[in-house]
């Protein structure tokens, strides 16, 4: 919008100061002017408003430029805001955590006992039994285990 507003008022001035080089238009009953190698002849009443339409154009320019720079400030004011809150949040969480460090550096220190290993739930400490081996671990060996290069071997019995 900046953009544009600033192209519509150089575009106003340009026409402005064409028409003021050109002695011969306030002299005259018909001024006539050439752009992009056309002549434009206009009357006194024409001249007028093509002033108007000068004006006009040149007031909708500031009014874009305005309008932009307004939009660009409230942005600026939008993000000025923003990070501030970004700051006051921060600021917040770090005293917390000074709080906290300060509430973990006067609480005393106990080690936390191990928690009990009792996987075979016989009421007794895992890591306090003797290594051996348990009794409901022992599987004993079955002697008709034929298990040969994956394939088992038929007996006569089975048939």
């Amino acid at each position: 919008m900046i953009v544009l507003g600033l192209l519509l008022i150089v575009l106003a001035g340009a026409a402005a100061i064409a028409v003021s080089w050109d002695e011969t238009a306030a002299s005259t009953a018909t001024a006539s002017f050439t752009v992009f190698d056309r002549t434009v002849q206009f009357t006194q009443l024409e001249f007028f408003f093509a002033g108007v339409a000068t004006g006009a154009v040149f007031l909708l320019g500031l009014a874009l430029l305005f309008a932009g720079l307004r939009r660009s400030a409230a942005r600026r004011k939008q993000l000025r805001a923003t990070r501030m809150e970004a700051r006051d949040r921060v600021a917040q969480l770090e005293e917390e955590k000074r709080e906290l460090e300060r509430k973990l550096e006067a609480t005393p220190t106990t080690p936390a006992p191990a928690p009990a290993v009792d996987r075979d739930r016989d009421g007794v400490d895992d890591r306090d039994e003797p290594t051996g081996p348990h009794p409901r671990i022992d599987v004993p060996r079955q002697s008709n285990d034929q298990l040969v290069a994956g394939r088992h071997q038929r007996t006569v019995d089975s048939r």
